[in-house]
């Protein structure tokens, strides 16, 4: 009797001990969880780090980038601002405040980043693609083909075909109305990467 109550208590203190470890492991996990879904009036504040400003603690969020800012690499003044990368035309002010942005459709020969002027305009014509175009402000010239920024009449902006030579940024009439209104000859044109 003796050696069964040992036995007993071996297989009982085995029971306790896996019963005692799966305890364990409930409770790491629901703290874990409940850690996790804290509000932050109770959850640990983080450690400053090196990039921490002085005095403070904290660490100052980095300032996210508005997609639609002026590039600040596009200069000052009074000018039109047009991104090769993001096909996108700025008007800027003299105040350096964008009054309008907007999406473009870049031509097959597109200018190289610098400072240009519009040097001629033309109300309407027949685009070197065969489209009726307005609004057509040039302001520089690759390989021999004029660039310039226009609408076509019937409104679209699809891309243009790479094996024509044409230099024509096409954007939406009301976009062309207004690049129209803003740059007239001599206006300051920047093209940024």
């Amino acid at each position: 009797m003796a050696k069964e109550a040992r036995t007993v208590a071996r297989g009982s203190s085995g029971i306790v001990a896996a019963l005692t470890a799966a305890a364990v492991v409930v409770v790491g996990l629901l703290a874990y969880q409940a850690s996790a879904n804290a509000p932050d009036t109770v959850a640990p504040k983080p450690k400053a780090s090196s990039s921490a400003s002085a005095g403070t603690g904290h660490a100052k969020p980095k300032p996210k980038k508005d997609p639609l800012a002026v590039p600040a690499s596009s200069g000052t003044g009074m000018r039109v601002v047009y991104a090769l990368g993001d096909r996108r035309v700025w008007l800027v002010d003299a105040k350096d405040k964008s009054t309008r942005t907007f999406k473009v459709m870049p031509s097959a020969v597109s200018a190289l980043p610098g400072t240009y002027q519009v040097t001629s305009r033309s109300g309407t014509v027949t685009g070197s693609d065969g489209v009726p175009i307005e609004h057509v402000v040039r302001f520089a010239t690759t390989d021999d083909v004029a660039i310039g920024f226009s609408a076509a009449q019937d409104g679209s902006m699809e891309s243009p075909d790479p094996t024509l030579k044409a230099g024509g940024v096409r954007m939406s009439r009301a976009d062309g109305n207004a690049v129209w209104t803003f740059a007239t000859v001599g206006a300051k044109v920047v093209v940024v990467p």
